[in-house]
């Protein structure tokens, strides 16, 4: 789950290598990932498995939360954006 918070982009010799929507692609898969380790944790913690802490699923959960709520407010922003620009007058 490292890596959450740490979605870089760095541009390549030949240019921007993606650009936003890969960035923000990524972003996403990181999100689906840090929620299905959240979903596992959950799920073994239940069947009181001793090799999963609460404490670790705990903030496994919080990780997911964090990042999707970030994601929401990406895709906010985002739709924001396109509202102003269609709403623009030529």
């Amino acid at each position: 789950m490292a890596g959450l918070g740490t979605v870089t982009s760095t541009p390549s010799a030949e240019g921007p290598s993606g650009g936003f929507s890969q960035v923000f692609s990524q972003a996403l898969r990181s999100v689906s990932q840090a929620q299905n380790t959240a979903h596992d944790l959950q799920r073994e913690v239940t069947l009181d498995n001793p090799k999963v802490s609460l404490e670790e699923t705990m903030v496994a959960m919080q990780r997911s939360n964090i990042g999707f709520q970030a994601a929401l407010q990406v895709r906010n922003r985002m739709v924001q954006a396109y509202s102003d620009v269609m709403n623009m007058q030529v």
